[in-house]
């Protein structure tokens, strides 16, 4: 792992950790706002309908993968999970947003949004960074290209014995 990847992994994660942190212990701040999405994608999901619920195992999830991610264990799942997590957050505030009419507090909003997408974009791009090695779309296809001049080379050297057993075996017959 590179220097780089050592220090910006856990600099990324530390924000997702502490958010996930807050959210278990404190969910009851964040319950109103996340009502309608929960009300919206809890029954299609077979989720609960209970937000609070909800918010904890977002956070949870959180904290684990930011904790892993920090660590440098399975980086592109635990970013691809940190960037699960930090959507919902995203996508309320954009609504909050929408709604809000005081300037004081729909600048808040918008800050917060501007760095949740920042978090968002960080946690997409952790989650494609591959560290220099080849991704699994380009070993799945390394494999079958492999495998198909493997067969190739194969079936050439099956027809030739097939061929040459022909002949011997002309021989054998024309000799006795």
């Amino acid at each position: 792992m590179t220097l780089v990847r050592r220090l910006a992994r856990p600099l990324l994660a530390a924000s997702f950790i502490q958010e996930g942190l807050d959210a278990v212990l404190h969910p009851a701040k964040r319950v109103e706002q996340a009502r309608p999405l929960v009300q919206a994608v809890a029954a299609p999901l077979n989720l609960p309908q209970d937000p609070e619920v909800l918010i904890r195992a977002n956070g949870a999830v959180m904290m684990g993968a930011g904790a892993l991610f920090a660590l440098g264990r399975f980086p592109r799942i635990t970013g691809l999970a940190l960037a699960a997590t930090v959507a919902p957050g995203v996508y309320l505030h954009v609504m909050s947003l929408r709604s809000e009419k005081d300037g004081e507090r729909r600048k808040g909003e918008l800050d917060d949004l501007l760095r949740d997408l920042g978090r968002l974009g960080g946690a997409l791009l952790a989650s494609v960074d591959t560290e220099g090695r080849p991704g699994l779309a380009w070993r799945g296809r390394h494999a079958a290209e492999h495998l198909g001049a493997s067969a190739q080379r194969t079936t050439r050297a099956a027809r030739r014995e097939a061929k040459r057993a022909a002949k011997d075996a002309k021989r054998s017959v024309g000799v006795e």
